[in-house]
């Protein structure tokens, strides 16, 4: 295979989940072999200040990272700014690096990267796949971002045409690859390939053993964690009516680990409202993600319906490494519902119903057994279907499949396939 070079705004030794999903592909695809190459941002996701080396090789994997503007997530307009930088900080770093025959991997931070990625691996002879963590502008209109319905025709338009000259579109959900299959009008080019999580890293800690958990000072309560970013994507309405619910007991705890807009607006609303039941911390150590992951009883995963097919949440592969069942507000049909109803690997609440979640929540508590079951079952479906060794597997038929201009095609065995009542066709 020829060289193979990656576009993303972030690369390790950024743990943001897609950086890390790109780390761990990037290094297993050098380990084995090949001329890997990245071109991302001197930040870092949680520190925009940060100033990485602008060249350096690390595990076998030459890393290019360019300049770019750093202003402010929270304000649109700053955002807009970055990306805009990032544009065409890539594209003439692209320009100047790749050559014909070459396999580039654009993935989609920021949004719409792929399509100066397309113009300019057809100008250079090299051949395009997207990789697809989430669905752009569709999710900016969703959200009502100021501005972007009155371009979304254009941007729609520009992107299809790069998803049509693309050698492989690798989706992350089946929902969010029948939304590519019909904006293209043509299932051909188009794969599944989900986020994953590494079992061996991740495992499940005994919660009597637990450093982490023992640290917090919660050993004797039933605890209900959220891990990751808490951004727009995902509602909060639910979470803060349940902790009105829960006013009154103190048996159950909310810790709420990592960042994010709503992060802060649910931080906030709870300290106005007094409510108790709230623990807020900062991401915790990468390298203590098991014992992270496994202090908890019970996760929450959320996304709003507005976003299914757009979306995947990628910590539920987490959570299922962890062997901790999963309560997920959101579209009773999304992909994460399909997941946990096929497996028995937790419950679908809708977003807006705090008192299903407070129900929810108290139902866990109070069935152990059926708790420890449900997260036995996640693991196992885990390992079956989304660990990462079998993710790079089916990544490298992919990246060989383009290299060798065939087309990647859907394998029937490369993602859950769900039926409208959310059987898996794979199993």
């Amino acid at each position: 295979m020829g060289r193979i070079v990656f576009l993303n705004r972030f690369f390790h030794p950024d743990q943001s989940a897609t950086s890390r999903i790109l780390s761990d592909l990037a290094f297993h695809l050098s380990e084995r072999g090949h001329d890997v190459s990245v071109i991302t941002s001197r930040m870092l996701y949680d520190d925009a200040a940060a100033k990485l080396p602008r060249r350096e090789l690390v595990r076998g994997v030459s890393v290019l990272r360019i300049a770019s503007p750093r202003f402010s997530r929270d304000r649109l307009f700053g955002r807009l700014l970055s990306y805009a930088g990032f544009y065409i900080s890539a594209s003439w770093a692209l320009l100047w690096t790749i050559r014909r025959g070459d396999v580039v991997v654009a993935k989609t931070d920021p949004p719409l990267i792929s399509i100066p990625a397309s113009l300019v691996a057809r100008l250079c002879g090299a051949r395009l796949v997207n990789w697809l963590q989430d669905i752009y502008p569709e999710v900016a209109v969703a959200l009502q971002v100021d501005g972007v319905r009155r371009v979304s025709g254009l941007l729609r338009s520009m992107r299809n045409l790069g998803w049509r000259q693309a050698g492989a579109n690798v989706a992350v959900g089946e929902r969010m690859a029948e939304f590519v299959a019909a904006s293209v009008n043509s299932p051909s080019r188009i794969v599944v390939v989900p986020n994953w999580s590494d079992g061996d890293t991740i495992a499940p800690v005994a919660r009597e053993v637990n450093e982490t958990r023992l640290g917090w000072g919660l050993a004797d309560q039933f605890v209900v964690g959220y891990s990751g970013n808490l951004g727009r994507a995902h509602p909060i309405e639910a979470i803060v009516e349940t902790g009105e619910i829960l006013r009154h007991q103190n048996r159950v705890v909310l810790v709420f680990i990592g960042d994010g807009a709503h992060m802060r607006l649910l931080k906030a609303e709870t300290e106005r409202r007094k409510l108790g039941s709230f623990m807020f911390l900062p991401y915790q150590d990468h390298i203590k993600l098991s014992e992270s992951l496994s202090a908890v009883d019970v996760h929450l995963v959320s996304l709003d319906p507005r976003l299914e097919g757009y979306v995947v949440p990628s910590k539920i592969y987490g959570v299922l490494a962890s062997a901790r069942p999963a309560i997920f507000l959101g579209d009773g049909d999304g992909e994460v519902a399909r997941l946990l109803r096929a497996a028995d690997c937790g419950v679908t609440v809708a977003p807006d119903d705090g008192r299903a979640l407070a129900r929810a929540i108290l139902g866990m508590a109070d069935e152990p057994g059926r708790r420890r079951e449900m997260g036995d079952r996640g693991r196992c479906i885990l390992l079956e279907r989304f660990d990462r060794r079998l993710a790079l597997e089916r990544w490298e038929g992919v990246l060989d499949s383009v290299e060798n201009g065939r087309h990647a095609t859907r394998d029937a065995h490369a993602a859950v396939q769900y039926g409208s009542d959310g059987s898996p066709h794979a199993w």
